[in-house]
């Protein structure tokens, strides 16, 4: 059972903070840092300092960090060209030593993109699938060879498709609610699917869908992780629960039904409930960046539990 950890800049991180945490994340026995891909603050929350870049973040951790994995989750096919972002990730990988994973979607926030001139297509999971087509093939192809692809959004000629990245296979997730093309398009392409802030039903009636697309595929369903995002908010007690909770401008009782809160066997308890229906790897959503006690308490008595 992997726990990650999972931030989210945008709503106030400078990278000096970024890279304390995730060097938490190392010498606490975590097996990943991961971050979000915006721009913009969203709720009640200043953003201050503003905001960081995903890759050049992960670029830099890539030298701080030794072994844990490196992503995001997700990284918004809006902001990037294709090719680009394929040179970008192997890259980090490179810098990284075979760290990297590559979380991708569609993009979502509308906001964002009119903030920092970005532009917002009507037609985004079209040119998901593209992306996703055009990344990895620049990937698999073999040096001394070009790379070539003419679709509705995105035309390559010609490409020497380089550089490669330092793993045979960088490991891409694809993520989300949709009920056909989102597993059709993770059959297609994914190591891993990604069911992001959904309940135990809710996800068991996605892994499902996904494994019957992964199998229509020709794969076997068991060749995917699967996976859960979730917020997470622990403390010894109750009292530290809700002290915990309120840092977040969170009730409790929310907390305990949409994610993954209370007492550390609470917390077990629930995450077994999400093993049962198949989840083996768990994106913790740290939305207290300041607060490094609390990963201390996960890694002592939650994931020390399940391992």
């Amino acid at each position: 059972m992997d726990l990650r950890i999972f931030t989210e800049p945008q709503q106030g991180a400078s990278y000096d903070t970024l890279l304390t945490v995730a060097k938490a994340t190392e010498d606490l026995g975590f097996d990943a840092f991961f971050r979000s891909d915006h721009f913009m603050k969203m709720g009640d929350v200043d953003g201050l300092p503003g905001p960081t870049d995903a890759w050049i973040t992960l670029a830099g951790l890539a030298r701080e960090t030794k072994r844990i994995r490196l992503g995001t989750l997700m990284t918004a096919g809006t902001f990037r060209l294709p090719g680009v972002l394929a040179i970008q990730v192997a890259q980090v990988d490179q810098m990284s030593g075979g760290r990297v994973e590559l979380g991708l979607g569609a993009g979502w926030f509308e906001e964002e993109h009119k903030a920092y001139g970005i532009p917002f297509p009507k037609e985004k999971f079209g040119r998901l699938e593209e992306q996703l087509a055009i990344v990895t093939g620049l990937w698999e192809t073999k040096v001394g060879e070009t790379f070539d692809f003419h679709g509705t959004y995105y035309d390559l000629t010609d490409s020497p498709a380089l550089p490669k990245p330092a793993q045979a296979k960088v490991p891409v997730l694809i993520g989300g609610h949709g009920a056909t093309r989102t597993p059709k398009l993770t059959a297609r392409y994914a190591d891993e699917f990604n069911m992001p802030f959904a309940s135990v039903e809710d996800s068991a009636t996605q892994f499902g869908r996904v494994r019957a697309a992964v199998e229509a595929a020709g794969r076997k369903a068991d060749e995917l992780t699967y996976s859960n995002a979730l917020v997470v908010c622990v403390g010894k007690d109750d009292q530290e629960v809700a002290r915990r909770a309120a840092a977040i401008g969170r009730e409790v009782d929310e907390l305990k039904t949409n994610g993954l809160a209370g007492t550390p066997a609470e917390v077990v308890e629930k995450i077994g409930r999400y093993a049962e229906i198949g989840a083996r790897r768990f994106y913790l959503q740290i939305l207290d960046l300041s607060d490094l006690d609390h990963l201390e308490l996960i890694s002592a008595q939650v994931q020390s539990q399940l391992s």
